[in-house]
């Protein structure tokens, strides 16, 4: 193998243990909270900017540290049928890893500084609780995702957390920098709402991850939900979370007063129903690896058409 092939593998397999596939988790509440941004007068490029590379690079580290825990608490092994993992299969020395995850946290935190000094006390509570949390989901003595509460994390931080807070940063920047409280219209009904369809989405795709490894879960240790209460509650779960994204456009129209572009995301629901009609009816990685790319996608088109229909 030349050295040119030794690199390009080496690249592929860092890729792989960043999974860009997972991004659209980062990037949907930056656009929806910018679109609600947009529409309330008080966007501001800059934060939303840093909040996105703030959001991708908190994903790209829980990533990585979920690939390194899994690892070496023998969670993944060879019977699990979802994407490669680096660590697992050798492909990346697990001190490579944990080298990274820390490195790329880090980075997180010192691209969170310009945010803290724009949102003041609030986001630099917010940033460290969710760079922490982000490790916690599969490392310290009580991983999360060990413990049923992995779902719980990614809808408040990645739904609730990223959305509401990409709006308060853009609300906040026009006002006295390195404030100590949470200034009145910063964090607005609406705003928390419109996270709520993210959160479900984002949480949907983690549901689909479970219920493909649930045996292999069972037979680790890791007790997910799906390995607490099994298929049926699961699927119950996926499909509520799915459901929640298509009631709060409705909300938006009916309830705010917003026009009818906000019901954009109404025309991603046949596909929604595909996904979910898998996720009822396979438990294989042959299925689900693809529903768990196409939820990804979901979520994409989801928070495009719904920024789109704010902004409009």
């Amino acid at each position: 193998m030349s050295s040119v092939e030794r690199d390009v593998s080496r690249t592929k397999a860092w890729v792989m243990a960043a999974r860009p596939q997972t991004l659209p988790a980062a990037a949907a509440p930056i656009l929806v909270g910018t679109g609600l941004a947009v529409h309330d007068g008080v966007f501001a490029p800059l934060p939303a900017l840093m909040a996105f590379i703030g959001a991708a690079l908190i994903q790209i580290g829980t990533n990585f540290a979920n690939d390194y825990y899994d690892a070496i608490k023998g969670a993944d092994t060879d019977d699990r049928e979802g994407f490669t993992r680096v660590t697992q299969s050798g492909l990346i020395a697990p001190s490579q890893v944990k080298a990274a995850t820390i490195v790329t946290f880090a980075l997180a935190i010192l691209s969170g500084t310009y945010l803290v000094y724009v949102g003041g006390l609030p986001i630099l509570v917010i940033g460290l609780v969710s760079v922490f949390c982000g490790w916690a989901y599969t490392g310290g003595p009580y991983p999360l995702g060990y413990h049923g509460l992995g779902d719980l994390f990614v809808f408040v931080f990645f739904g609730l957390v990223a959305v509401v807070g990409t709006y308060y940063v853009q609300a906040v920047a026009h006002l006295e920098p390195l404030t100590t409280t949470i200034p009145p219209g910063t964090i607005t009904t609406s705003a928390i709402v419109a996270s709520l369809p993210v959160a479900g989405l984002s949480t949907a795709i983690l549901v689909v991850n479970n219920v493909r490894d649930k045996e292999t879960d069972a037979d680790t240790g890791k007790r997910t939900l799906a390995v607490r209460f099994g298929y049926r509650a699961s699927r119950l779960e996926f499909t509520l979370l799915v459901g929640l994204a298509y009631v709060v456009p409705l909300w938006f129209w009916l309830g705010r007063g917003f026009g009818p572009t906000v019901l954009l995301p109404l025309v991603t629901l046949p596909y929604a129903a595909l996904i979910t009609r898998t996720v009822w009816t396979r438990t294989d990685g042959e299925a689900l690896n693809p529903a768990l790319e196409q939820t990804g996608k979901l979520l994409a088109m989801y928070a495009a058409l719904f920024t789109a229909g704010l902004v409009i």
